[in-house]
């Protein structure tokens, strides 16, 4: 597939979407219930013009990057580590597990019990629910390295420092971006929850006060504008590194 006609169908089908969207909102022809497309794109328009937009905008989008930083962080060395040392993977199987079927709310109701409603709390919470997964992922990536290559390496004396650069990374550039592609569509959403539940400000306040005022256009508002920038994220930065990664290999993903 090309990547001209790769637009083309990501644009249509995004296309079809509002589409639906109009659609459905003229069967229901109530704005109260179901707001058209352009009519919430007016509350936007509004809430950006007054600032209120960007005000609760920034602190969500902040919270996103620590929390996406710290998972993939602690994540990936965990999940190296892991998958290379047998006796600590035996050791640390059992935590993985616990953790990757731990409720995400009970981890966010406990670090608020915890350590307070608190910034710290809540990117903890976040952090602590995606990174099980990145290990998960990070672990299966260092188990399938070519013993071949780092024997290739050792036999021409390569440094430490450009094995891993140039040996290692390249095998787990794939899974490092498939952890990360994961990881921000899961934890963008974690975020709006600990912000409904604990925090002053940020998009899941907003959802969480026009929920309680039941006014739909303004909660579809906010939400519509965070999937924007997220959907922004996926096709100019997450997808175009995950088939950089996989180049290498011959797959064009």
């Amino acid at each position: 597939m090309t990547r001209k006609s790769f637009r083309l169908e990501t644009v249509v089908s995004l296309g079809a979407m509002v589409a639906l969207w109009v659609v459905a909102a003229l069967v229901v022809n109530d704005a109260s219930t179901l707001p058209s497309p352009w009519q919430v794109v007016r509350i936007v328009w509004v809430e950006a013009a007054k600032g209120t937009l960007w005000v609760h905008l920034v602190p969500t989008v902040l919270r996103v990057v620590a929390a996406f930083s710290l998972a993939m962080g602690i994540g990936s060395v965990l999940g190296y580590a892991l998958g290379r040392v047998a006796w600590l993977d035996r050791w640390a199987d059992p935590w993985v597990v616990v953790l990757l079927n731990l409720p995400a709310l009970v981890v966010i109701v406990l670090c608020y019990l915890w350590i307070g409603l608190t910034e710290v709390a809540a990117i903890t919470a976040v952090s602590i629910n995606k990174m099980a997964t990145v290990t998960v992922t990070v672990r299966e990536g260092a188990r399938t390295l070519d013993p071949r290559l780092s024997d290739m390496a050792q036999i021409y004396r390569m440094p430490r420092s450009a094995q891993f650069s140039h040996v290692v990374l390249p095998q787990l550039a794939p899974y490092l971006s498939a952890a990360a592609r994961n990881g921000v569509a899961i934890i963008w959403k974690l975020v709006l929850v600990v912000e409904f539940l604990g925090r002053s400000n940020g998009i899941g306040f907003q959802i969480h006060l026009y929920f309680q005022l039941w006014e739909i256009g303004h909660v579809l508002a906010y939400s519509i504008t965070f999937v924007a920038l997220m959907l922004a994220v996926e096709y100019l930065a997450l997808q175009p590194w995950e088939r950089s990664a996989r180049r290498w290999r011959g797959q064009s993903g």
